[in-house]
């Protein structure tokens, strides 16, 4: 889709890395988005595709025509909305490419049709995690969770043996250890605040525990004087949110920041990140950013965020959705002291050998090796 989100950064970021190890790929989707842009300032080959067409027709012939023109060996879909263009146009292009999925998503594929038939044509299917190749193979059913998303997970059908997991990576050359001083003023933070900070989108009707996360802290601020907490980004919540932090008396302690390009920065200038989450998790590489950047997280125990924070391991995990005890943590962390330099780098060290970009590239470089040794290639 290449409008922006984790799966169009993971993606272009494949591609990047693809390129750096050496082999020729291409980047197919629509021009003058977001991600498109971003593609080619990275030097990755862009085809551009037309206007989708009703059923996405148009789009299925032109990348079947594209296939076949530069003999393409592996074919590789991200978003579930393209799934079936890209095996469409895979099998229409005549040259039999493998055909690669990724699974970013912590649920089961939505239409019965997907669940029924998508692993029967493809020949691998990566899941990001360990919990989101659970799903696919056995189901996640949570019938009294208050997320309704989170009721029932079936699996798919078709040869689990297919299923791969390949962690999803971050830029570890970014996110590291730093000190952010000019990026903790543009937060609006001053000398002695100690920064608590939720990261991500606020779309309605519970964005990310946004709202779980002010309720929290209004049991605790006045016990926590030093501690501030920001939310940090974008979505159609702001006047919710904007009415909980006057409701919850929190004016002055607790702000929105608008979303920022550059987060490395403001992983160094907050204290602790806080990742909340109540819907459903299919990484939480958030987590992992913070941890590069030798900083505690204290975030809910759901789906694979688990898996997320065993690389780091600084903060403290909690029950989702329990008010009580994400408040105890926060009170808990706003005390401790920060860890030197030396600590936070032998946390990176640690991350960045588990959830590199360069270690998720060479994962999946060994998968396409396999598929093409199988084949003959």
């Amino acid at each position: 889709m290449l409008t922006g989100g984790g799966t169009d950064n993971q993606c272009v970021a494949l591609a990047s890395g693809l390129r750096q190890l050496g082999r020729q790929v291409w980047l197919l989707g629509p021009d003058e988005r977001e991600f498109s842009k971003i593609a080619r300032e990275r030097q990755v080959p862009f085809h551009a595709s037309p206007p989708e067409g009703p059923l996405k027709l148009r789009f299925i012939a032109a990348a079947a025509k594209f296939i076949r023109r530069e003999r393409i060996q592996i074919v590789h879909g991200h978003h579930g909305r393209d799934i079936w263009p890209a095996i469409l146009a895979a099998r229409l292009s005549g040259v039999r490419p493998a055909i690669v999925l990724t699974r970013h998503m912590a649920k089961s594929p939505g239409s019965g049709f997907s669940r029924q038939f998508m692993l029967g044509q493809c020949d691998a299917l990566i899941a990001v995690s360990d919990f989101v190749a659970k799903v696919l193979r056995e189901g996640v059913h949570e019938p009294d969770s208050p997320e309704r998303e989170r009721h029932r997970r079936p699996p798919i059908k078709g040869d689990h043996g297919k299923i791969h997991v390949i962690h999803g990576g971050i830029d570890t050359e970014l996110f590291h250890p730093s000190e952010a001083p000019e990026c903790r003023a543009e937060l609006g933070l001053k000398p002695g605040d100690y920064a608590f900070a939720v990261v991500g989108g606020y779309g309605l009707p519970r964005g990310k525990g946004q709202r779980e996360f002010l309720q929290a802290a209004a049991k605790i601020h006045e016990q926590s004087p030093r501690a501030r907490f920001l939310i940090i980004g974008r979505g159609n919540m702001e006047s919710i949110l904007k009415e909980d932090i006057a409701r919850l008396g929190l004016s002055g302690k607790a702000w929105l920041t608008p979303y920022f390009t550059g987060m490395p920065a403001v992983m160094n200038a907050i204290d602790c990140l806080v990742h909340p989450q109540i819907g459903t998790e299919a990484l939480g590489l958030v987590v992992c950013e913070a941890h590069a950047c030798g900083k505690p997280v204290i975030a809910s125990a759901l789906d694979g965020i688990p898996e997320a924070f065993a690389a780091g391991k600084l903060g403290q995990l909690v029950r989702p959705e329990s008010i009580d005890e994400l408040a105890g943590a926060l009170k808990s962390w706003a005390e401790r002291p920060a860890l030197n330099l030396a600590a936070r780098q032998e946390i990176h060290a640690r991350v960045r050998e588990q959830f590199s970009f360069t270690t998720s590239t060479a994962n999946t470089l060994m998968l396409y090796q396999k598929l093409m040794n199988r084949r003959g290639a």
